[in-house]
This record gives C-alpha cells, sequence and structure tokens, in this order.
C-alpha cells in the first residue's frame, strides 16, 4: 500500500515536472527580455497613439503611422514581448493594445529624464554664456577708457525686463522641488521650494506644462494678477504649489537686478584733468567707481529715462543733473547696450564737463552698432 503512493506520488511529480520547466522557462525568457532601443520606440508609439485617439493600438497602426521602418510581423513580435513584460495590456482578444500603469510610468520617467537632459544642456550653455558676457563687458568697459580718455562704467544685464524662456520642476525631496528658470539668452538660475503635498510625477509633469503654456514670453512685470488668477484656476488643487513657484520666479529675478554687476575702469583718467584732479574731489570720484552700489542710482535713472522715452539712445548728464553727488563736477553720458534676446544693460561714460561730448556719443553710436551687427540685428538708424 506504501509502495504504491509512493509510486503514484513520484508518478505525480514525473507528470508535473516538464510544465513546470516550461513555465520556469517562459519566466527566465521574460526575464531575460529587455527594452531596447526598438520595443522603447514601439512602446512610446503606442503610447502616444493611445493618448492621441483612446483606442486599442494594433500594429498595422503603428507600422504605418510610426518612422521605424519594421513590418506588422515584427512589431507584434515585439508587442508580444512588451505584454509579457508588462508595459502594454490587451484589453479584449479582438483589440489591439492599450499601456499598462507600468508603461504609463515608463513614458512619464522618459518625458523627465529628456527635460532633465535639455536642462543640463542648457546650464552648461548658460556657463559658458555668462562668462563670455562678463568677459565681454569687462573689456568693453577698458577699450572705451582707453578710446575716450574718461572714466567708463558697464552695468550687467538687467532681468526684470527679460523673457521667460522655460520653467522646470524636478523633485529633489519628498516634499521640496528644485525649481530651474531660463530667461532670454540662456542666462539659467535655480532655486528651491517646500511644498506641504506629495507630488507624483505625473502631477509634477502636468505643473510644467501648465507653468510653461502660461508664462513662456512673459516677463515679469506681464505676470499681472489676471495671469496668476487663471493659473491658480487651471492648477486646481495644486494652486498653491504654482504660488509659490511663481513668488520664487520673481524673487530669483528681482535678486538678480538687486545684485546687479557693474564694471568700471579708466579711474585714474580722472588726474589728466586740472578741474578733478583736486585731491578730495579725485579720491570721492574714484570711492564712487570703487564702490558700485553708489553708481546704482545712475544705472536706475538711465533705465527709467530709457523707459519713458525709449527713442532717446543717448543720454547726457552734466554737472548738478547727474544722479550721484559725488558727480557733480563732472558730465555723465549713458547709453543702452543690447547683447540679443533682450538682455540689456547701461554704458556710461564720465569725465569733466568740457569733454568731447561729439567724439564721446559716436564712439557710444559706433559700440551700439557694433553689438547690433555682431548678434544679427538691424543696427541702430
Amino acid at each position: 500500500m506504501t509502495k504504491n503512493l509512493r509510486s503514484n506520488i513520484v508518478a505525480t511529480v514525473d507528470v508535473s515536472t516538464p510544465q513546470k520547466r516550461v513555465l520556469a522557462n517562459q519566466r527566465e525568457e521574460v526575464r531575460g527580455l529587455e527594452l531596447d532601443e526598438r520595443k522603447e520606440k514601439i512602446l512610446k508609439a503606442i503610447i502616444q497613439t493611445y493618448l492621441e485617439t483612446g483606442e486599442p493600438v494594433g500594429s498595422r497602426t503603428i507600422s504605418k503611422y510610426s518612422d521605424l521602418k519594421l513590418s506588422s510581423a515584427t512589431i507584434r513580435n515585439e508587442m508580444s514581448d512588451l505584454e509579457e513584460l508588462g508595459y502594454i495590456l490587451q484589453p479584449h482578444t479582438s483589440a489591439g493594445r492599450i499601456p499598462s500603469d507600468k508603461g504609463y510610468r515608463f513614458y512619464v520617467d522618459q518625458i523627465i529624464k529628456e527635460k532633465d537632459s535639455q536642462v543640463e544642456h542648457m546650464q552648461e550653455l548658460m556657463i559658458q554664456r555668462v562668462d563670455r558676457v562678463e568677459l565681454l563687458l569687462k573689456q568693453l568697459a577698458k577699450v572705451l577708457a582707453k578710446n575716450t580718455n574718461y572714466a567708463t562704467l558697464i552695468s550687467g544685464p538687467s532681468y526684470s525686463q527679460t523673457k521667460l524662456k522655460f520653467i522646470q520642476l524636478s523633485r529633489v525631496e519628498e516634499h521640496k522641488l528644485l525649481v530651474v528658470i531660463v530667461v532670454e539668452g540662456n542666462i539659467i538660475r535655480n532655486s528651491f521650494v517646500t511644498v506641504d503635498e506629495e507630488l507624483s510625477d505625473e502631477e509634477i509633469l502636468n505643473l510644467n506644462i501648465l507653468l510653461n503654456s502660461n508664462l513662456n514670453g512673459l516677463t515679469i512685470e506681464e505676470i499681472n494678477l489676471g495671469v496668476i488668477a487663471k493659473m491658480k484656476e487651471q492648477a486646481g488643487s495644486h494652486r498653491r504649489v504654482v504660488d509659490l513657484v511663481l513668488n520664487e520666479v520673481s524673487e530669483v529675478i528681482r535678486s538678480q537686478d538687486e545684485d546687479l554687476q557693474i564694471y568700471t575702469s579708466g579711474a585714474t583718467n580722472i588726474f589728466k584733468y586740472p578741474e578733478l584732479s583736486d585731491t578730495e574731489k579725485a579720491s570721492q570720484l574714484i570711492s564712487t567707481l570703487e564702490h558700485k552700489e553708489l553708481l546704482r542710482g545712475l544705472i536706475d535713472e538711465q533705465q527709467q529715462n530709457k523707459t519713458d522715452d525709449p527713442d532717446n539712445e543717448i543720454q547726457v548728464y552734466i554737472g548738478d543733473e547727474t544722479p550721484v553727488k559725488t558727480m557733480k563736477d563732472c558730465s555723465v553720458v549713458t547709453a543702452t547696450y543690447e547683447l540679443g534676446e533682450g538682455m540689456k544693460g547701461t554704458i556710461g561714460i564720465i569725465g569733466p564737463k568740457r569733454m568731447d561730448y561729439e567724439h564721446v556719443m559716436k564712439t557710444l553710436k559706433t559700440l551700439q552698432c557694433e553689438l547690433d551687427a555682431i548678434y544679427n540685428k538691424e543696427p541702430k538708424e
């Protein structure tokens, strides 16, 4: 009896073993499958087509509308593998495939990865661009001082009037987001915001789409209450996150203007003019040129005058007209430079009241035209 029972058990094991081996081999085959480049392209094509149509996607549709240049049979085989891997589903026997949650996850992660890669590339370009701009402005200050024999100043670009090109939100911690802000000139600034809620990748992606579709091409001044209200309404339950991001964008750009760089050159040229070489006057003037915050009033005045009268390319301040007290015995000639894509700043030349105004204004005009030509713009008339 025991022997027969043992034989039956052995027989049962022997009968089921080939089936188990087949199942095990199938599991190994699935584990061995990977998302190679071709599978990734087909999966993306399936998801994009399904998002557009809302209908299950078949192999013939993929072969017809994608750039894969593969036969329907080949695509069917790849779709079968994708189904085994759990990226797509077949809702019923006669239908095509639709994305699974795993497929959607892959799609969203790829989008985020591509965007992050774009931001990293732009950051590299930005670093190079900023270095070049700073070097250019310093060199221009030296050239102008040598050419005119006066003291010169050049401010770095102002950002408040530059347009937003791109905003990217990325999660760095559970309740912390990195905000990457790209403005005209491919200048990039980074900041962080802390949020109360935990956001999924899909929610962050939707917020990125919302921010860029509403803010692209706007200056900070143009982001008014109407724009903000519209965005908050579109954000729904995430309106608080939108509010935090907008406040941060505004703060970052305005802080850049507050930390405005001003480059000077030719301070010792003032000793060439007896009316300015008096020890006290010369000391005050040189101190002003060394302490950049004292020059900020002149920059702000020039930019405001430019805003009020856009056609006034060159402005001349004589004696008491200058907003800087220590320059009351001087004349200051200013102009606006443009480096393309909204990057604007101020050039100033400081000299005695008897300066060669014609030569100075001609020099500034020539410089404006040369910069316009370099940055492929129509020269100013």
